[in-house]
């Protein structure tokens, strides 16, 4: 039994999500339907995260242990091909020690949020980013961003239907930038929560529109409650952007 390191990217459109589930498509199900059809093994594909419906990937870590003898490069090759037309992709792909686990042995992770701010609806990037008609303040949204950053209990920025067990988490990053139209948030942390990343990019855009101010995600922070979110942004313009793991 070998197992095999892979860096997958995909369009979360098509997906209900990584996680294999009996009611829609999904990215895990993809992947191990397509290992079944090219070597017959049942196998488990397991992902540093655990990404939503239109979720999309750039660069997420997983492995999988496959009985059958291959080249890493044949088994990239071969799922590519089995893959389509299904959009994921098998960037990479190596020889893992038996002990490295895509999620269990990752200490870090980090996501990537697209709004684009402009009048104009989206064409090329629909599906892809948020469009957020109004006018946002970046350097207020930047702001309100800083005090997220580090160690809080995050409920109110939690889904309902998390299953951490804690809500407690240290948020390392959390920066705002714009380039043009497009506003991008880039949080990195060990772990997140279920919905987390949503969650606060739809505050911090309240806090961009002027609708919130800096004072308002505070009080949201500390009121520890889901009835404080402002707004949960939508799923497309979310990425999941990298996985880090200790040096061997």
């Amino acid at each position: 039994m070998t197992r095999y390191r892979l860096l997958l990217e995909w369009d979360g459109r098509p997906f209900m999500g990584w996680q294999r589930q009996a009611h829609g498509p999904s990215v895990q199900g993809a992947l191990e339907d397509a290992l079944l059809r090219l070597f017959g093994e049942a196998a488990t594909v397991h992902a540093a995260g655990r990404t939503d419906a239109g979720v999309h990937a750039a660069a997420m870590a997983a492995h999988v242990d496959l009985a059958r003898p291959l080249t890493p490069f044949r088994l990239s090759e071969a799922l590519n091909f089995a893959l389509r037309p299904q959009p994921v992709a098998v960037l990479e792909a190596a020889e893992a020690a038996p002990d490295w686990h895509a999620r269990f042995s990752c200490v870090g992770r980090s996501y990537r949020y697209v709004i684009e701010n402009r009048r104009a609806p989206l064409t090329r990037q629909q599906g892809f980013a948020w469009r957020v008609s109004a006018p946002l303040d970046e350097q207020a949204m930047a702001e309100a961003a800083r005090l997220l950053v580090g160690r809080h209990d995050f409920t109110t920025f939690r889904s309902v239907q998390c299953q951490a067990e804690s809500p407690v988490k240290t948020l390392d990053r959390l920066d705002v930038r714009r380039d043009g139209t497009r506003v991008e948030v880039t949080a990195e942390a060990r772990s997140f929560l279920h919905h987390q990343v949503r969650s606060m990019v739809g505050c911090l855009a309240l806090v961009g529109r002027g609708t919130w101010t800096v004072e308002n995600l505070g009080k949201a922070l500390e009121a520890r409650t889901r009835g404080a979110l402002g707004y949960n942004a939508p799923p497309d313009g979310l990425y999941f952007t990298g996985a880090g793991y200790p040096s061997p």
